[in-house]
């Protein structure tokens, strides 16, 4: 054994990915202080037993200020506009206290299901005004001590055509904004609402993640803009773009074009499979499309890329229940990945996001702090594959959650 310093805690016979057989994991002051195979130090221990251990997921794109609407909603919305619509009249009457006790019902989903980094979409308009903004601000506050919460402030409905919200905009952006967003498919001139996107993008020093190409019509669409305002701005590696379901409308040759067009500019794509797949090819009345980007493929080209949540029980997505792990399974399934690709989807929801948001501290190495999730089995590349229950969860070296295994009562015991 080598004799290290003291330790607040130590994790022993935990199963990281890159390492083969299980190793002890130092934490001082809530950071990772030692990784080696035996510890030898006097310190609070937790024995892993093998189990595989992570990071924490990482959820890209998720909308906590529209969660948990579906006992408002009276009717079926069968269409991206007809959600646009449905939301733009609730969210009028949404208050802080509101916004503030939806969105934690949805962040405590997401913490005891492993996910310790978020980045969440928060809609400035005339209409909501700051009220979801102020909210989720204090639920970055007042769950700090279990996940580390980004604000992307964005228009959902315009911004050209929208007289206002440019202004509520800057204000976000001055009070707390991390990320600016946008949504160009809503606004009567796309261009010119994603030239104003970047120019506050750049004012601000603030990355650009944005909702694009919503739809499944190869014919036309706005990623080249968002290549041209990337690479004229030197913006690569800052800018992604969510959705983005006309790239699963391409035939293959096109296919390769925009693969290389996003490498070139290092543009990220998030692909959304809940709600990708519930508003996209609706109208088919069979041989539906399924709408989804296959990200697994792109990020095997060099694109970085994330599968995410998106919406949470709300006339955009009517299911949801923050598990990124689900997520990726539910991805997995649709986008055809073979076991050779469950490694790269378990990559979609830790590694791939954590670079797309520019995480340097994001990982299970010596110097970083102490974000650790324990799951239920010991093969990293099965965890896709059977959906192991997350048994516990640490935020810089103090534990957040933890998960009993179920007992089985067999006759006689």
């Amino acid at each position: 054994m080598i004799t290290q310093p003291a330790f607040d805690l130590i994790f022993r016979s935990a199963l990281l990915r890159s390492s083969a057989t299980p190793v002890d994991i130092g934490m001082k002051g809530g950071r990772i202080a030692a990784i080696e195979p035996k510890l030898a130090c006097e310190a609070v221990e937790v024995d892993i037993g093998g189990r595989l251990t992570l990071p924490g997921f990482v959820d890209t794109h998720i909308h906590l200020d529209k969660a948990c609407l579906l006992d408002r909603c009276g009717h079926d919305h069968g269409s991206l506009g007809d959600a646009i619509r449905a939301v733009s009249a609730m969210k009028r009457d949404f208050t802080v206290e509101d916004v503030y006790a939806r969105g934690a019902k949805v962040l405590e989903r997401a913490i005891v299901r492993g996910t310790t980094r978020m980045r969440t979409h928060v809609e400035i308009d005339p209409r909501i005004g700051l009220r979801s903004f102020e909210a989720v601000k204090a639920l970055r506050r007042d769950y700090a001590w279990a996940i580390d919460l980004s604000l992307c402030v964005f228009p959902q409905e315009g911004l050209t055509n929208d007289p206002g919200a440019e202004d509520l905009l800057i204000q976000s952006l001055r009070d707390g904004g991390d990320v600016i967003g946008g949504c160009p498919y809503t606004d009567t001139d796309p261009d010119a609402h994603l030239e104003r996107i970047f120019d506050l993008a750049q004012k601000f020093d603030v990355d650009v993640d944005l909702h694009l190409d919503f739809d499944l019509d190869p014919s036309w669409f706005h990623l080249d803009e968002v290549c041209r305002q990337t690479e004229r701005r030197n913006y690569h590696g800052r800018v992604t773009i969510g959705h983005a379901t006309k790239l699963s409308a391409l035939p293959p040759e096109r296919m390769k074009a925009a693969t290389a067009q996003l490498t070139r500019a290092g543009v990220a794509v998030t692909v959304l499979p809940a709600t990708d797949l519930y508003l996209m090819g609706r109208e088919a009345t069979h041989n539906a499309p399924r709408g989804l980007t296959l990200a697994h493929k792109l990020a095997g080209d060099g694109v970085v890329c994330s599968v995410a949540t998106n919406n949470v029980l709300n006339p955009f997505t009517p299911f949801g229940d923050a598990s990124l792990l689900r997520m990726a399974n539910f991805y997995a399934n649709v986008a055809h990945a073979s076991v050779n690709d469950f490694d790269t989807c378990l990559d979609l929801v830790t590694e791939q996001p954590a670079r797309l948001m520019n995480l340097d501290d994001y990982g299970i190495k010596v110097g970083n702090p102490a974000d650790l999730i324990v799951l239920d089995t010991q093969d990293s590349r099965f965890a896709v594959a059977e959906l192991p229950d997350i048994m516990m969860g640490f935020k810089r070296g103090r534990q957040t959650f933890e998960r009993q295994r179920p007992v089985l009562f067999r006759p006689g015991s």
